[in-house]
């Protein structure tokens, strides 16, 4: 399902939604509150609890108070929105609303409860919003007596930054009520999305998939919390990593959400990760409580304190083999990026191809983004000169004799890694650690083409390297504590940050990420949501810096299917298998920006 479209016709002035009543004056209660009020609404706050008004109150003092120090509000317009708020413990005070959001906590018995008792108290045409996004608002309607006055309007947490509105339709639901709202979303300065009543909806139904996922990759110690949280975050550019959102949801929040995704999917990567129940029925849910799968200074605090599962500097002191000189295997862009990356470090590198005019070229390659770099200001001159001196071009892996690492950047292959390696197994002297910069290929697999498989190891670079932070440090059952030492020294000299895996499918970045994308497909392939509004919900919902279908256009449909593929063979999982939609396109050749058609048509150059 895509946006609906709003009627040519203006709503009717009973529907202008001038007062609004909030139910529940939590914290997303206060933040739609103020979003209301600051958008020139008379706001009606109702909670049961009076401490929990008189917070409201407070907060909202505060919110406006840093805006006039901001200068985004005067001293008088201030006054003017706290005017405009007012607080009641009696839900019979909206009955003069025109709309009713209710954002009490996530039980059906409970919101039930309140729609009964608004059904008694408003005026027939007013509207009834259910700020739910695990809960069936088709129920909810049902079992109203104004069934077409009933949807969903999802707000973000939190509320006056986030500027995605998730507005969810029943089929009950009359169009002039979601038209209304969503005019309301638009001049709360919102962005609404339109979506139908699912659990989770457009943004949390691919989000909670995700935040499972790393649940149960942490809970299967695969990694720790800090590595899955950084590689998330450095990796894909999130503004939090997985773990850590977590936290700030609320981990009992999130349970519940999965419950209801799963109830209505039956797929397994939405089953709640067991660690999730485990940490809710001991009240360890997050900030909230001052411990979930981090511990912080106190409840509801967002300081972070060191705890029994806080790595030490065990890593940063293991002795690990000198490294002086390195050798680079391939003359693709991430070969020359990881040139790029070690010269400027001060390593001396051997840049070997398939014949020297091949790696010529990958230094000229160099040669331009090092240009780049001082006519930004990110080097000097000198810097830049020196480093490209660094760079020496071979035809052959032989020139790989003398290096203290070898980093393969070839096709991905694993025939043609494996040649590689057998290669480099002859050439490099005893004591060189090998690396593969595989993304999706079994790490092992390359060691065992090598009668030294203790020194090779996985060092997964992104794409473009110069720039990213992050390597995956991928280590197999046979790799030494000393070639994993020497690979997490060598990724903090040349500036990047190490996170530790172990060889399976995926590492942790890809596997976390791949199966959100093909999530999002099936959304499209349903005709749930349009690639347009997915992108949208993501970003704005998100924070993501690119929408799903902006990401598998630049990353290739063809790359994607291959690497989905990859994990549906490794870990056997029917969620995990590839959405034909997908595999359609890729038929077709429709492979992204590359072949000027994906999801979306692209201007050929």
């Amino acid at each position: 399902m895509g946006r609906t479209s709003t009627p040519e016709t203006s709503p009717a002035p009973s529907l202008s939604l001038r007062t609004v009543a909030v139910i529940g004056l939590g914290t997303m209660g206060t933040g739609i509150a103020e979003v209301l009020t600051r958008a020139g609404r008379e706001v009606i706050g109702i909670d049961i609890s009076e401490a929990a008004a008189r917070t409201a109150v407070a907060a909202l003092e505060s919110a406006t108070a840093r805006a006039v120090r901001r200068e985004k509000l005067t001293e008088e317009e201030r006054t003017a929105v706290l005017g405009r708020f007012r607080t009641s413990t009696e839900l019979a005070d909206a009955a003069g609303a025109d709309l009713v959001i209710e954002v009490v906590p996530e039980h059906y018995e409970t919101k039930h409860e309140v729609f009964t008792a608004l059904d008694a108290v408003v005026r027939p045409e007013t509207i009834l919003a259910t700020g739910t996004n695990a809960l069936s608002v088709t129920r909810l309607a049902a079992d109203s007596a104004r069934p077409e006055r009933v949807l969903g309007l999802h707000f973000f947490n939190p509320a006056p930054a986030m500027k995605l509105v998730e507005v969810v339709s029943s089929v009950l639901t009359a169009p002039a009520a979601v038209a209304a709202v969503t005019d309301l979303a638009r001049d709360l300065g919102k962005e609404p999305v339109a979506v139908g009543d699912r659990p989770g909806f457009v943004a949390d139904g691919l989000l909670f998939g995700y935040l499972n996922q790393a649940a149960a990759m942490y809970e299967a110690k695969y990694a720790t919390r800090e590595d899955i949280d950084a590689a998330m975050k450095l990796g894909c550019g999130l503004p939090m990593g997985p773990l850590a959102l977590l936290d700030l949801i609320g981990v009992d929040t999130a349970r519940t959400v999965l419950e209801a995704m799963y109830a209505a999917s039956r797929d397994r990567l939405h089953a709640p990760a067991p660690i999730l129940g485990q940490l809710s029925e001991a009240g360890l849910n997050g900030r909230k409580s001052g411990r979930g799968f981090y511990s912080y200074a106190a409840p509801g605090s967002g300081e972070v304190v060191p705890d029994d599962l806080t790595p030490g500097d065990a890593h940063e002191t293991a002795a690990g083999r000198t490294v002086r000189r390195v050798g680079v295997a391939g003359s693709g862009t991430m070969a020359s990026g990881i040139a790029e990356v070690f010269a400027k470090a001060g390593y001396e590198v051997v840049l070997a191809a398939r014949g020297l005019d091949k790696a010529e070229k990958a230094k000229g390659r160099i040669d331009r983004s090092l240009r780049r770099s001082v006519e930004k200001g990110r080097l000097t001159e000198e810097a830049a000169r020196e480093a490209l001196e660094r760079v020496t071009p071979a035809g052959a892996l032989d020139a790989f004799a003398e290096v203290d690492l070898a980093v393969e950047a070839v096709a991905e292959d694993l025939a043609v890694k494996q040649q590689l390696f057998a290669t480099l197994d002859k050439v490099c002297k005893p004591g060189a650690v090998l690396a593969t910069t595989t993304s999706s290929l079994p790490v092992i697999a390359c060691a065992r083409a090598t009668s030294r498989p203790r020194d090779v190891i996985g060092m997964h670079f992104f794409n473009p390297a110069p720039a990213m932070k992050l390597v995956e440090v991928v280590r197999t059952v046979l790799t030494s504590e000393e070639a994993h030492a020497t690979v997490r020294a060598v990724c903090r000299q040349v500036r990047k940050h190490p996170v530790d895996c172990g060889d399976r499918a995926g590492f942790i970045v890809n596997a976390l990420l791949f199966p959100y994308l093909n999530n999002a497909v099936k959304m499209v392939q349903e005709h749930y949501a349009s690639p347009d509004d997915i992108d949208a919900a993501m970003k704005l919902g998100g924070g993501y810096p690119m929408g799903p279908f902006e990401l598998l256009d630049v990353v290739g449909l063809d790359v994607s299917l291959a690497i989905e593929k990859v994990l549906h063979r490794a870990f056997r999982d029917p969620g995990l298998a590839p959405a034909p939609l997908l595999e359609h396109l890729v038929a077709a050749g429709c492979l992204g920006r590359k072949t000027g058609r994906g999801f979306r048509e692209y201007a050929r150059a």
